[in-house]
């Protein structure tokens, strides 16, 4: 479906049922240079289990119009104007990586608005190695292949896909080489220089869920328990031989975990 924040069109996936604000709503958001179709494998259970789904494509990603956001707060204060364009009440944040930082800002600003948190592969800080900042501020397709040999557990470079036929890592790759020219670079930028997720955290009261990988070396999980630790309540969920790409990994844990938190 489409909506418009800010007077711009911004698309997200339903999950294969029309969108009901009058049910819990639960809004999914990618990481950097990524869109909706990163979320394919938990979306559908939720949209026909009771819940509203957007699998949503951020500003100048996928199928929304652009310029792409600059910095995890603009991203994380457009999420809390997008909960508002749906019409609901509030709704649950499920958020991958950047999009991760990005709820977790949102959480800490939106209020009642925010009725869950569940963060996938998110740290403290989450720096980015200046070769790869370089590569994906020049275009290099280079950064598409390092995003993806680090993104992506052991387990993965032998297969293990779910879905019969699919490659985990050339999915992933297809992924990233498929957005304009310029997102990445500005996503992976917004993340380098994001300090600011510790402050959030320590103002967040909504259940919150963090879910990692225990062969995550972008977000490993000594990256995230400062956060956990400084969120009332949080609970963390830690999937047994999943990298950063958990959703795509281990999708039926990953979904596991969502629905016992959501």
């Amino acid at each position: 479906m489409e909506l418009q924040v800010d007077g711009k069109k911004v698309f997200a996936a339903t999950g294969g049922k029309p969108f009901d604000p009058g049910q819990p709503v639960v809004i999914f958001v990618h990481g950097a240079g990524m869109d909706h179709t990163i979320w394919a494998l938990q979306t559908r259970w939720f949209a026909w289990h009771g819940r509203s789904v957007l699998a949503v494509d951020l500003p100048g990603h996928g199928k929304s119009d652009g310029p792409a956001l600059e910095s995890i707060d603009e991203i994380g204060a457009w999420l809390v104007r997008l909960v508002e364009a749906t019409g609901a009440p509030s709704a649950s944040l499920v958020g991958h990586s950047m999009g991760s930082l990005a709820s977790l800002s949102a959480g800490s600003t939106g209020g009642e608005r925010i009725a869950a948190l569940a963060l996938l592969g998110v740290g403290a800080e989450m720096p980015v190695h200046p070769d790869l900042l370089a590569a994906t501020k020049s275009n290099d397709p280079a950064a598409w292949d390092l995003i993806v040999s680090w993104g992506f557990g052991k387990p993965a470079y032998f297969g293990l896909n779910r879905a019969p036929g699919m490659w985990m890592q050339g999915g992933g790759r297809s992924l990233l080489a498929r957005g304009p020219d310029d997102v990445l670079g500005i996503d992976m930028a917004a993340c380098d220089v994001y300090k600011g997720a510790l402050a959030a955290a320590a103002k967040i009261t909504c259940p919150t869920l963090f879910i990692c990988g225990n062969r995550d070396i972008m977000t490993p999980p000594k990256a995230t328990a400062p956060l956990a630790t400084a969120i009332p309540g949080a609970q963390t969920v830690i999937l047994d031989g999943a990298g950063h790409m958990m959703m795509v990994e281990k999708p039926d844990e990953t979904l596991d975990a969502l629905i016992a938190a959501l």
